[in-house]
């Protein structure tokens, strides 16, 4: 009787193990992974990017020293600029306002509150936007913001 008890008891947990075997591997499981949410709009390699002139860009409401190299990729319709950041501080782009004249574009800085310790460096990463319809003709218009972000 023992035995029998224990050929079922294997047999159902090796049914068990069969079935999770059988998920497919984008579904969340046993060992699986979570879908991962979409991430935001990431720059591409030099050679796929499209300067845009300074005279269509509008700097004036960044801090003085603020990088002002913007350009477009995906066809005109992602629009990256350089932020800054440094320390413990992340920079992010967001997308304010999209008109058929201009594209508002503010570079949001979020420090952590309350600091830590941090290192005394800046780096300027690249950040992205992606845009309704291609940039063409409009105006990119950037501006700063930092954020306190809590810890």
């Amino acid at each position: 009787m023992r035995r029998l008890h224990t050929a079922v008891g294997a047999g159902a947990l090796l049914l068990a193990l069969a079935a999770c075997a059988q998920q497919p591997a984008n579904e969340v499981g046993f060992g699986g992974q979570p879908p991962a949410p979409p991430g935001p709009v990431q720059p591409k390699p030099e050679q796929e990017r499209a300067p845009v002139a300074e005279t269509a860009v509008d700097v004036s409401s960044l801090p003085k020293g603020y990088p002002k190299k913007v350009w477009t990729q995906d066809d005109g319709t992602v629009i990256v600029a350089t932020g800054q950041e440094g320390g413990c501080s992340k920079v992010h782009a967001e997308l304010a306002e999209q008109t058929a004249d201009h594209v508002k574009v503010v570079l949001v800085e979020e420090t952590p509150e309350p600091p830590g310790i941090c290192t005394m460096d800046l780096r300027y990463p690249p950040v992205a936007v992606q845009l309704d319809a291609p940039l063409d003709a409009r105006k990119v218009v950037l501006e700063q913001r930092d954020v306190k972000v809590p810890r």
